[in-house]
């Protein structure tokens, strides 16, 4: 009953794993027959099904063991090969209400079908349904739009794999009950599924919150609080290159810098919408002074108000201001990961205020610059996501004339560049359409990343002006533009994507010198000083351990460079050049080792 439907839910993937999350349910209901049903749909990648165990001795909810999965799997397996047929049909309200009476989630989601508040998965929906969907297997009953296969058999038993349980809270809601929630897996064959288990593999080995720990690259504190990162040393360099390369990127194309306070106060973002628009995802208003002021959940009002600091002409225009600027949403804690969903962030946040005239121009030249980034991190594989308002919700601000006026304008640009795009409805800001550039990493998954907004609503909320050739005030367009996105989910990606191997510019140490034994620590630091003088990272393992040791652990750290020196490199001068990659490339002066470093820093190399 969702009012959109894209191409995943009209394929046959999508069939398989809504099928098999119906007998799992079913599987579920057997080793717990008391359990009660909430939601279960395909998502990318696989499936779920949440479910209500009732509650423990001690008052908290039940949960499912390893040894459950494992049982519910094999039951699953089991009901998968006796090929029940799906039958689909449909009840009418009254008789939907009296069926799951005793289903307190399923009689939610069908008085809300009821009142056309969403699907029978939660999904929001814009008109009311006099009938539910029904689909049934053996005595297996649920509530549900389908699709589905024909007949078990066709979801294969050796192509299905439950993978973990996880506590979630009904409707995402945490004031709600806690439901148990399994995730699992479904494929067309077992080859499939070897696949697909085998990136899982890989993207655990690459998660960057273990990396992150390995590496000494950011610390969550309990004490600090969940989703708010503290930058270790090695982390901060990392960051601080990735910034250094955008400013200066930045202030050739024209980019002016700007630094605003963490707090303003909540009437800036009522103006601006953002209040209360945004108001489940926002920290709750201070009051200071008999006033109340709000976290900076967004930079745009704040580069507004610089905006309006003083009288604006044409002439004034194009102006770009840019900010890494730090925001804080509230965020719900079951969704908090790592660097990629936090609580504080920083955003590489910049507003152009332009002309109509201007606007293609430099739309376009935001579109180079994301390019350029992209280029630089050697993120080949992205494409490019226009995103639309949804005339049917009331989630977006303006009249339908701003709308097409902003998405005409994006498309107009899009166009001029050669710049294949899809069109995504419902992917806009509150405020305006976007382009949003989608990257696939090394393991494929999809990252949204930089993003690119043309917004006529928020001039209009603030009554900005400049004056016109003809004397006259006119209105500004702005621009919304972010390249990294986020500080801390570009680093989060980064790390999986390069695995923790950093190409040698952004790498927190370039070189780690090691002496062979003691004797050789003063020709290390010696080689060490004269590298950080001409401004590369470079450390001393002086420590006990044997050479072979040293070379592992700076492996280990993924530091690009290991010189080792023993009394030849003493006597002539050298190095004895080994990569994290394990080759040894021999000895090498000090100088032309240093001339190969930073000619790889000077030209962002991504290879060693």
């Amino acid at each position: 009953m969702s009012d959109h439907s894209s191409p995943y839910q009209e394929s046959e993937l999508y069939k398989i794993r809504h099928s098999a999350a119906h007998v799992m349910a079913e599987a579920v209901l057997q080793h717990f027959p008391e359990a009660r049903l909430a939601i279960g749909p395909p998502i990318e990648d696989g499936f779920y099904y949440d479910f209500d165990l009732g509650q423990n001795e001690q008052g908290k909810p039940i949960t499912f063991s390893p040894e459950d999965l494992e049982q519910i799997e094999a039951t699953m397996k089991k009901l998968l090969k006796q090929n029940a047929r799906f039958e689909q049909s449909s009840m009418g309200l009254a008789e939907a209400k009296a069926y799951f009476a005793d289903e307190p989630y399923k009689l939610e989601l069908v008085e809300e079908l009821a009142a056309g508040k969403v699907d029978e998965n939660g999904n929001p929906i814009s008109e009311p349904v006099s009938e539910v969907g029904i689909y049934q297997h053996r005595e297996f009953v649920d509530l549900c739009r389908g699709p589905h296969v024909g007949f078990t058999k066709q979801v294969r038993h050796n192509a299905v794999k439950l993978l973990r349980t996880s506590g979630a809270y009904w409707r995402g809601d945490e004031k709600r009950p806690q439901l148990q929630r399994i995730y699992g897996t479904a494929w067309h064959n077992k080859e499939e599924l070897d696949e697909y288990l085998h990136k899982l593999e890989e993207a655990k080995a690459r998660d960057h919150r273990r990396l992150g720990k390995q590496l000494n690259l950011f610390h969550i504190s309990p004490l600090v609080g969940s989703g708010l990162p503290l930058w270790l040393p090695k982390g901060a360099i990392l960051r601080e290159n990735l910034e250094s390369f955008l400013r200066s990127a930045q202030l050739e194309r024209g980019y002016l810098p700007v630094m605003t306070p963490h707090i303003g106060k909540l009437d800036l973002y009522v103006t601006s919408g953002h209040y209360p628009y945004y108001k489940d995802s926002q920290y709750a208003p201070i009051e200071v002074d008999d006033e109340k002021f709000l976290l900076k959940p967004m930079n745009c009002p704040h580069h507004i108000e610089i905006y309006k600091s003083e009288a604006r002409s044409y002439r004034d225009l194009p102006l770009r201001l840019a900010e890494f600027g730090a925001v804080y949403r509230y965020e719900q804690s079951g969704e908090l990961n790592g660097l990629t969903r936090v609580r504080g962030f920083t955003v590489d946040d910049s507003h152009l205020f332009v002309t109509p005239d201007q606007l293609e121009e430099e739309f376009i030249g935001v579109v180079e610059l994301i390019q350029h980034v992209f280029e630089t991190m050697g993120f080949a594989d992205f494409r490019a996501r226009l995103g639309t308002n949804d005339p049917n919700s009331d989630k977006y601000a303006g009249e339908p004339t701003i709308w097409q006026k902003g998405i005409n304008a994006i498309r107009q640009a899009a166009d001029k560049v050669g710049m294949k795009y899809t069109i995504e409805e419902g992917e806009a800001a509150f405020y305006g359409p976007k382009l949003d550039f989608i990257f696939r990493d090394v393991l494929k998954r999809e990252w949204q990343l930089g993003t690119v907004q043309v917004d006529f609503l928020l001039p209009e909320r603030f009554s900005l002006e400049y004056i016109g050739e003809d004397g006259q005030p006119h209105q500004p367009v702005m621009i919304h533009r972010a390249p990294f996105g986020s500080m801390e989910r570009f680093v989060g990606i980064l790390i999986e994507h390069f695995n923790g191997a950093f190409p040698l510019w952004l790498s927190p140490v370039q070189a780690v010198v090691i002496p062979i034994a003691d004797r050789h620590v003063a020709y290390a630091k010696q080689g060490a000083a004269d590298l950080r003088a001409a401004g590369l990272r470079v450390e001393v393992d002086a420590g006990s351990e044997r050479m072979n040791k040293k070379i592992r652990n700076a492996q280990l750290q993924k530091t690009p460079y290991m010189l080792v020196v023993g009394d030849r490199e003493a006597e002539e001068g050298t190095v004895a050049v080994r990569t994290r990659d394990e080759e040894d490339r021999g000895a090498m002066s000090l100088v032309d080792f240093k001339t190969l470093a930073l000619e790889q820093v000077k030209t962002k190399a991504l290879d060693l």
